[in-house]
């Protein structure tokens, strides 16, 4: 039964095994069938020319007395050119003292024509009526330069007859008539029509024998795109790392599995960055929701005790207030880096211009100082450093480094340092802190949004973790990057890369 399977479905009408086994056959038999009509042409005219040829050579051999003789030759009911034998079984010769040499062609018609067009029956050994052509058809042939040849044509009864003309010449008088030889051309299309039968049967012998070993060869033919038909069945969602065999020895299958490969690494990408967009939207929501929830429950709770009557209490209310204002600060910070982090994200265009970047970090500088309290500060600054920035959004990502190495040193031994310098990739920006340093594991998640280190997410170095994330959104709008450096006990380095 599988066996029996396979071989049945070369024949589903719909399978390219089908169409192309089809199609094959249908070309060869095309073909088969032009190459059987050429030949038949091409065979056909090879033999009237042959036998036309062999005719011709025999009447040429003829010496021209001879059809002088035969011109009036009496009617003996014979061939005059065939050698009469007597009684005695050898042959004789007329009376003119020759014998006619016999023309080693079956069935032939020869006819005399004289220099005028006049038409004399010599001999018919053929079964159909002598061919005649009109009396002025044969003038026109005895004036004509060309050498006469052979003609096909079809006689009185439609019987198909080959006619060779000969001329008679003389060395001084020239061409004195036509000797007409005619025969039935039936025997070579009976050949013919046998060759042809042979071919049509050896052709369809090939067709079949060629049917029988093409299955074979198209089976292992179409064995790289069984394989794909095999691999795709394995693909799904969930599973699109399988990979298309690239190399199976075939060109075209190997440029269309590389294309399908290239197709299935943008869609695995594709799925891991939805799974990873939704993962973060997730997250998003439930960091949010997280740090609001706290400062109002913070608020919801004062709320509560001044309606229990500690308004009544002015310390108490005054508490309150203060830590209520408190609350609604950080609440509206949230709301605003969020609102940022939205315009950011739709990829907004900033007012660059070009401009000295020491000369805006200088302008900087009470305002860094002012920010690091006790802590030192180091300023290195290389002069004339030109940039395409926008300097508002270059100040909040310098505010935001400066502020995040403060928050992570200590107030009285903690030390901080900005530096600009030129490289050959661009001008960078590095703010440096000697705070605690940051682990290896927390690197590559540090300007994700909502992300502390702080697992506990105690308020006592403050922020949602979205000021990284803010900064590194506002760098690569200017086209450039930024990185960390840390090590652990020793600080921590972040670097801006601008394009100059």
């Amino acid at each position: 039964m599988k066996r029996r399977g396979r071989f049945a479905e070369h024949f589903v009408t719909g399978s390219l095994k089908f169409q192309l086994l089809s199609r094959s056959l249908l070309v060869m038999s095309v073909l088969l069938l032009l190459i059987g009509v050429f030949q038949y042409i091409f065979m056909q005219q090879f033999l009237y020319k042959n036998k036309a040829e062999t005719i011709h050579n025999q009447l040429a051999t003829l010496p021209p007395n001879t059809w002088q003789r035969a011109g009036d030759f009496p009617d003996r009911g014979q061939n005059p050119f065939m050698p009469r034998r007597d009684s005695y079984g050898g042959n004789r010769s007329d009376n003119t003292g020759g014998e006619f040499p016999r023309i080693f062609v079956p069935d032939l018609s020869i006819a005399l024509i004289d220099s005028e067009g006049n038409y004399k029956q010599l001999s018919s050994e053929n079964v159909t009526s002598p061919f005649q052509l009109t009396k002025e058809e044969y003038q026109e042939l005895l004036k004509s330069k060309e050498k006469p040849g052979y003609r096909i044509m079809k006689d009185k009864d439609g019987n198909e007859q080959l006619i060779v003309f000969h001329p008679i010449r003389e060395r001084s008088q020239g061409v004195q008539g036509l000797i007409q030889a005619s025969t039935s051309t039936a025997p070579i299309k009976a050949l013919l029509l046998r060759q042809l039968f042979t071919f049509l049967l050896l052709s369809m012998t090939a067709l079949v024998v060629g049917l029988l070993g093409f299955l074979p060869v198209l089976r292992r033919t179409l064995v790289p795109l069984s394989n794909m038909v095999d691999t795709v069945k394995q693909i799904d969602s969930g599973n699109l790392g399988e990979r298309f065999p690239a190399h199976q020895g075939q060109v075209e299958i190997d440029r269309l599995s590389t294309s399908f490969n290239s197709m299935l690494e943008r869609l695995e990408f594709s799925f891991e960055a939805e799974k990873e967009a939704k993962e973060q939207m997730r997250r998003f929501a439930a960091d949010a929701s997280h740090e609001l929830r706290t400062p109002l429950t913070s608020i919801h709770g004062f709320l509560e005790v001044l309606l229990r009557g500690a308004y009544q209490q002015p310390e108490q209310l005054l508490k309150a207030l203060k830590s209520m204002h408190g609350e609604s600060v950080r609440i509206n910070k949230l709301v605003e880096d969020l609102l940022l982090l939205a315009r950011l994200d739709r990829t907004p265009s900033f007012q660059k211009s070009e401009g000295l970047l020491d000369e805006m970090l200088h302008e900087m500088e009470p305002q860094l100082r002012l920010l690091a309290g006790d802590r030192t500060v180091t300023f290195t600054l290389e002069p004339q450093i030109r940039c395409l920035y926008d300097p508002d959004k270059i100040k909040q990502v310098v505010l935001n480094l400066f502020h995040n190495a403060v928050q992570h040193t200590h107030p009285l031994t903690g030390e901080l340092g900005l530096s600009l310098a030129k490289t050959d990739a661009g001008v960078e920006i590095a703010v440096h802190d000697n705070g605690p340093g940051i682990a290896p594991e927390h690197l590559p998640h540090l300007f994700d949004r909502f992300y502390r280190i702080d697992s506990s997410r105690a308020r006592r170095s403050g922020g949602a973790g979205l000021g990284l994330s803010i900064t590194r959104s506002i760098v690569e709008l200017h086209g450039g990057t930024i990185e960390v450096h840390s090590t652990v006990g020793e600080g921590s380095t972040f670097k801006v890369l601008l394009l100059p």
